[in-house]
């Protein structure tokens, strides 16, 4: 090889280095430039995870709202929110619901947080054990926690003190309960036990100053200010709390939970069962109007649905039932409102009985909605009575006996039989004995007797004329009297004439 034969060695174009040692330089650029970017990655990390998912316990504790609050937590670990915040005012509920939402709270994998709240609201009875489950408690001003006494149910679902050996077995197991959850998350366990053996009550201050809430805060942006930093104990570990400044977002129940947690509603679930019971007997009472039956049968089964899942009296449904079968018989049995009668003490009765006076808080039925229906119902049983009555007394409007008043004209003369023209056909009649011994043709006479095919008349006064115009100025065609024709003339197809 030629000592000018040249060596090829490539060139950067910036320079004399070779390409390995510039790509080396590269290399090490993008990794300081990535180092330096790690903390603004981190950073945006935890600004998209300082999410605070914000759900409302407000009303009675149902298996609706069970699911609600099992919704809410797993909506709040798959967006990986800082925490959710359960905004609660209840009157207590279902224990077999609040043990679904207790139960869940402890599985859940985001910290929950019981934020009692505003002004006036409360966690009474249920509302106490899911408070002490908690993650963070805390209240707001004016508001009060307590009152969680067990409530016992007969197997009829009707409040009772019960056994004492198995109301005892109660209390105790729901006093084991609580004060867990209170050595769980560090409370009060003193206070809780009284709150279920003695129905203890107290205030937010109260609370606060004893242990048995974490904080109070005014609103929930001063909560989530509060509550920032703080360490909690999760089903596995510690989870610290990041929640200043976090984006706050509502979950509201859907439509369709919305709907099933008001006819959850002992009142409402009452109405909707007694209503539907009431447009199924309007239906029976006037068959074809349909929309009655039809309603009432929609309403009757929600009702069922809503009485299935809360704890009633099945004996006071029952005696609701044998009211509306009392009704329904007395449209076909001649009794002389005996059956309406006793109908309507049984609907009072069962009504009564339903949840008892002695039901869970939340669970009573509106005293006033009971004699509100009492009262309907008896006003609709008056009405029948009163159609019954005036369809008794009413005029016949079709067969034989509607001729008997009607006003009809001579055709043939009576002497004292002839024929007579009434309700657009003739008919042979005969003068009532004792009266007028003959009656031309075109003279008014008034139906008194059907005999067979064979009419009894007597002369028309000016006061059956009179009412014979006023009928016919109605619509009644039965009224009318037909003048102006002659003697045997063949009768007109489209019936009498109206008199001038």
């Amino acid at each position: 090889m030629s000592c000018r034969q040249a060596r090829l060695i490539p060139r950067s174009p910036i320079g004399d280095l070779p390409v390995l040692r510039w790509l080396s330089l590269i290399a090490i650029l993008v990794a300081v430039v990535g180092l330096a970017a790690q903390p603004f990655a981190e950073l945006a990390t935890a600004q998209s995870e300082r999410r605070v998912i914000v759900a409302h316990v407000d009303g009675t504790i149902t298996p609706v709202m069970a699911r609600y609050v099992e919704r809410a937590i797993a909506r709040a670990e798959r967006d990986n929110a800082a925490a959710l915040v359960l905004q609660m005012d209840t009157p207590g509920g279902l224990s077999s619901a609040m043990d679904d939402i207790i139960r869940d709270i402890l599985e859940s994998d985001v910290p929950v947080v019981v934020y009692v709240a505003p002004r006036g609201a409360r966690a009474a009875s249920a509302g106490v054990f899911i408070t002490y489950a908690a993650h963070v408690a805390a209240m707001a001003p004016g508001t009060n926690i307590g009152s969680a006494s067990p409530i016992f149910l007969d197997s009829d679902g009707s409040a009772s003190d019960g056994d004492e050996t198995l109301q005892r077995k109660v209390t105790n197991d729901a006093v084991s309960q609580i004060k867990n959850l209170a050595e769980l998350r560090g409370r009060n366990v003193e206070w809780a036990e009284k709150a279920v053996r003695e129905a203890d009550n107290i205030t937010a201050d109260e609370a606060a100053a004893i242990g048995v809430v974490d904080l109070l805060a005014p609103d929930l942006p001063t909560l989530l200010e509060a509550i920032d930093g703080r360490t909690v104990q999760m089903a596995e570990g510690t989870a610290t709390l990041a929640t200043r400044g976090a984006e706050t977002r509502e979950l509201e129940m859907n439509v369709f939970e919305q709907f099933l947690q008001l006819i959850a509603d002992p009142t409402i679930a009452y109405l909707l069962l007694s209503l539907g019971l009431l447009g199924i007997w309007i239906e029976l009472s006037n068959p074809g109007i349909t929309l009655p039956g039809v309603a009432g049968g929609i309403a009757l089964l929600l009702g069922l649905f809503a009485l299935g899942t809360l704890s009633v009296n099945w004996t006071g449904v029952l005696l609701i039932g044998l009211a509306f079968i009392l009704l329904i018989v007395d449209l076909f049995v001649p009794s002389l409102g005996l059956l309406t009668v006793g109908g309507l003490v049984s609907f009072v009765i069962g009504s009564y009985l339903l949840f008892g006076d002695e039901a869970a808080p939340g669970y009573e039925v509106s005293r006033t909605a009971i004699w509100a229906l009492t009262a309907c119902l008896l006003a609709f049983a008056l009405f029948l009575g009163w159609s019954v009555v005036r369809a008794r007394f009413r005029p016949p409007a079709t067969g034989k006996e509607s001729l008997i008043g009607e006003i009809a004209e001579v055709r043939q003369p009576l002497k004292p039989s002839g024929m007579v023209w009434v309700q657009g056909e003739l008919w042979r009649a005969t003068l009532e004995p004792g009266g007028t011994a003959e009656l031309p043709v075109g003279t008014p006479v008034v139906v008194t007797r059907v005999n067979g095919l064979r009419l009894t008349v007597r002369p028309a006064t000016a006061e059956d004329l009179a009412w014979g115009r006023e009928r016919s100025q109605v619509g009644d065609r039965r009224g009318v009297i037909p003048i102006g024709e002659q003697a045997g003339a063949a009768p007109r197809a489209e019936g009498p004439a109206s008199a001038s």
